[in-house]
């Protein structure tokens, strides 16, 4: 647990994105890490759901929980999660972001966090290809870290990822509050029985 200490106690990134196919993703997968630093200043970015008016004031309601920034794309995210065009996820990255220098950049996991939602393997695609193009420049890379053992149970963090971050009690209640009242899902959601204890996250490799 070496990489827990060292980031919990010395965070030293201070311009950090969370690019995340839909708003709720970012707080299933990495909202405790985002509570744990309020010093930094948080981007969140959202490739889907822009004209759903709900999930909209919802996002941005949790953006000001955060004390953070955002922009919504409005991707196709339709059930039948026909496969998007490489060039189109790409361009709407760097456009939501509005900017492409950030000390940190926290992004889906190329096999997705669970089986399986196309959108978070697409997302986390364009962001590694900008990223190693050149075109999405961060000091570091990280992609979630979790499983559900082929739908066998909830997804849950990978424990032997890079990075391991077992949450507080209080971090863990926000972040569930967050899920459950802000985003309005109920008790016995997706979402509220997976909200994860622990977040986990793979560093990527520039090459």
């Amino acid at each position: 647990m070496t990489d827990s200490i060292k980031i919990d106690s010395n965070w030293a990134d201070k311009s950090c994105a969370v690019i995340a196919a839909h708003p709720d993703d970012e707080t299933l997968w990495a909202g405790g890490t985002i509570l744990m630093h309020p010093e930094a200043n948080w981007m969140i970015v959202t490739l889907c759901r822009r004209s759903d008016a709900d999930r909209r004031a919802k996002f941005f309601r949790v953006l000001r929980e955060y004390d953070a920034k955002g922009a919504m794309g409005d991707l196709d995210d339709g059930s039948e999660q026909n496969p998007l065009d490489k060039e189109l996820v790409k361009n709407t990255v760097t456009n939501l972001l509005g900017k492409t220098d950030f000390d940190l950049v926290i992004t889906h996991s190329t096999e997705g966090e669970y089986t399986r939602h196309l959108r978070h393997e697409e997302t986390a695609k364009a962001v590694v290809d900008l990223y190693r193009a050149g075109l999405l420049a961060a000091g570091s890379l990280w992609s979630f870290a979790y499983e559900d053992g082929g739908k066998a149970y909830l997804p849950r963090a990978i424990d032997s990822a890079d990075i391991y971050l077992q949450l507080t009690d209080d971090i863990r209640q926000r972040k569930y509050k967050i899920i459950t009242e802000l985003y309005g899902f109920p008790e016995d959601s997706f979402e509220a029985r997976t909200s994860p204890k622990a977040e986990a996250f793979w560093r990527i490799k520039k090459s």
